[in-house]
């Protein structure tokens, strides 16, 4: 017989989602947010000359500017305020998370800190996302204007500026990232990165029919980029949805005359419990240093740093330098942020607490050791799984010399964002059912 709350989610459809008015309220404020995001993409910071710098983004625009560009939204293409993105805060939340696991003060504000630590970890983030994005900003800014011709009036008012509304375009990202958060659906700043790619597919499906017109590229290395994305698209849903489930037990106890407990429930791992984080986390700690370098490879540099254009070759997408730094980055983000975001040891104290136990296992120390086991063979897979599904995509467009970029890190975003809000939308459709069957309850005992 089913349960009460699989009855409630049978009965989701187009009914309950029209009657479910707060998540109307929630829907709409994303895609006011995400109308804002996009036009925020096609506002140039001023000084640019747009034909010049159209014309040398197009010499690296299938490296990694275009994988950064793609995030961007298109933003980097027009060198627009939110040409930054939300890099900068990803990066800053990489670092604040790594100083948490070693710098005594943090890890005790966020073991023993509660709400007010979270809070404050947080506003050490937004902290360090002003100086990163200052740092990146001021590196483009002095690239921009040592670079002939790309810039109208080169000088430090230009620097200024530039700083000011790349930095500007970022903490507005963030707090409008934070705003979805709170008050749309979804995360705000996995969904900003979402709208980004989302808006370039069109752009990039037209280039890469273009290139098979044209004979650039043949039409059978097409349709094998499309078999290959429509794989890996199934690849992500099935791999997303799987997880290992342990079985836990509860005692029986008695309370005066009635027993109480004995049921049995499971513990769900999933096989990648770290989401898209590690490929964001990975391509942000590649963009960092390639951003600024990119441009500084077009400017006119003294000889002590002549090896940065070469250094900068070899970050290309399908370039073996690339291939590997990238999946090191995507593998050690994936076991780093598992650790962040599941502690055994708190598993299996909380289980101790409410008397729970995995059977054969026992309570404490054990537990942990178990959880600990489990997850990390669990992990393994999963880091293959995202470095797979990253990395293949970008050997084969490098191999069939796409003049375009739509890597596996796309895919993975977009299909596992969209998962995740859906996910959000029918919690919000059972919570309004759950809300609604409440109060036909009071109604009724009133009544009586």
């Amino acid at each position: 017989m089913a349960s009460a709350a699989e009855q409630l989610a049978a009965n989701l459809n187009f009914e309950a989602f029209q009657k479910a008015t707060e998540l109307h309220k929630r829907i709409w404020f994303t895609l006011w947010a995400m109308i804002v995001y996009r036009l925020g993409t096609f506002i140039p910071i001023p000084g640019i000359d747009a034909v010049a710098f159209q014309h040398a983004f197009t010499g690296q625009a299938q490296g990694i500017l275009g994988m950064f560009n793609m995030f961007s939204g298109g933003a980097v293409q027009r060198m627009a305020i939110f040409a930054l993105n939300v890099m900068p805060y990803i990066s800053a939340s990489i670092i604040v998370q790594l100083l948490q696991t070693v710098y005594p003060p943090w890890e005790k504000l966020k073991k023993e800190g509660g709400e007010a630590g979270r809070k404050t970890l947080n506003q050490y983030t937004r902290y360090l996302t002003v100086v990163l994005a200052v740092f990146q900003s001021f590196g483009i800014a002095v690239g921009l204007s040592q670079s002939p011709g790309l810039v109208q009036n080169p000088g430090l008012f230009f620097i200024v500026s530039t700083v000011v509304n790349l930095t500007g375009g970022t903490m507005f990202l963030m707090w409008l990232g934070e705003q979805i958060t709170s008050r749309g659906v979804g995360n705000g700043i996995s969904l900003i990165i979402f709208a980004g790619i989302v808006a370039q597919l069109p752009q990039y499906l037209l280039q890469a029919l273009e290139l098979t017109r044209t004979g650039s590229m043949s039409a059978g290395a097409l349709i094998v980029i499309i078999l290959i994305v429509a794989v890996v698209t199934v690849a992500i849903v099935f791999m997303e949805r799987s997880q290992r489930r342990l079985l836990v037990q509860y005692p029986k106890r008695q309370v005066g005359n009635r027993m109480f407990g004995g049921d049995t429930s499971f513990l769900p791992l999933k096989i990648n419990t770290s989401g898209v984080i590690p490929p964001i986390f990975a391509s942000s700690l590649l963009l960092l240093p390639a951003t600024v370098m990119g441009f500084a490879a077009t400017a006119n540099l003294p000889e002590w740093l002549q090896w940065l254009p070469l250094a900068v070759g070899q970050l290309q997408h399908g370039r073996p330098a690339f291939v590997v730094l990238y999946g090191a980055l995507i593998i050690f983000f994936c076991f780093f942020y598992t650790s962040v975001v599941f502690n055994p040891e708190d598993t299996a104290e909380n289980l101790r607490k409410y008397g729970g136990f995995l059977p054969g296992i026992r309570p404490g120390k054990r537990t942990a050791e178990y959880l600990d086991y489990v997850l990390t063979r669990l992990t393994v897979i999963g880091a293959a799984y995202i470095a797979v599904v990253c990395l293949v995509p970008e050997v084969l467009m490098g191999a069939f010399n796409a003049k375009f970029y739509m890597g596996g890190t796309s895919i993975l975003i977009v299909v596992s964002v969209t998962m995740d809000t859906v996910a959000q939308i029918q919690s919000h459709l059972l919570a309004h059912q759950y809300e609604g069957l409440i109060k036909k309850s009071k109604l009724r005992g009133r009544g009586r």
